[in-house]
């Protein structure tokens, strides 16, 4: 490999969830990365369980925007990242995590059976911040679409890569996911740069209505109580 490659771990309390510090970090350490070959995996045997659930309960109005807003944030500085990315799934992948392996340029799963990948925001009472969903609209195939959506299942790994949530399974994930993230960095860097942001650009970008709904129905959505209940109840499972 041309270039040494960055590892970004994702390795906070809650199975790796994603409070504002974490999410706080990733984007400071992707800007680190510098277009360096990015391998993304998970700390202590999981990828990671999603967002942080206590803090979301917690939060008003503002807080819930400047949240999900730093959640955009994380998700567009992956997704458009200059350089190769790869996720190494080597653990459950739920939710906010799921969203996570998406924005690489490829996702290489654990073949392990007690491991769940999937968006179960529907199921949470969660209706899809609007970049969220142009990201899955542009990485999911579209005959699966609806079923990961709507159905807001988590599936083993090889379901997982039926759906197109991963890209490959195996047993020992790293090694696989370190072979094809050196495939990716062999393309000549400059060209790899610019024929990426010419396929992404404009894929996450909101146009005026997604943004009104974003702040008038999604925000306050997350916020309601009902939705807080629903939250709090997932809590104590």
């Amino acid at each position: 490999m041309a270039e040494e490659t960055y590892h970004l771990t994702l390795s906070a309390p809650g199975r790796n969830a994603l409070s504002s510090d974490h999410m706080n970090r990733l984007v400071a350490e992707i800007g680190e990365a510098n277009g360096r070959p990015l391998l993304l995996t998970g700390a202590d045997g999981t990828f990671s369980a999603g967002l942080n659930l206590k803090e979301v309960a917690s939060l008003d109005v503002p807080g819930m925007t400047r949240f999900l807003q730093l959640l955009d944030a994380v998700m567009q500085a992956l997704y458009e990242y200059a350089g190769p990315t790869v996720a190494c799934v080597n653990g459950h992948a739920i939710a906010g995590g799921c969203v996570l392996a998406l924005c690489c340029d490829w996702r290489v799963a654990v073949d392990r059976a007690d491991v769940r990948i999937g968006l179960n925001e529907v199921a949470l009472g969660l209706e899809f911040p609007p970049m969220i969903m142009n990201l899955v609209r542009d990485r999911i195939p579209r005959r699966h679409v609806e079923r990961v959506v709507l159905e807001a299942g988590l599936h083993d790994a090889r379901t997982a890569r039926d759906l197109g949530l991963v890209d490959e399974v195996a047993a020992d994930p790293l090694p696989v996911a370190q072979a094809a993230l050196a495939r990716l960095a062999g393309v000549p860097p400059t060209t790899f740069a610019a024929t990426k942001r010419t396929l992404r650009n404009g894929v996450l970008a909101l146009d005026d209505a997604q943004q009104r709904h974003f702040e008038q129905r999604i925000v306050p959505s997350w916020c309601a109580p009902e939705t807080k209940e629903r939250i709090t109840a997932q809590l104590r499972r």
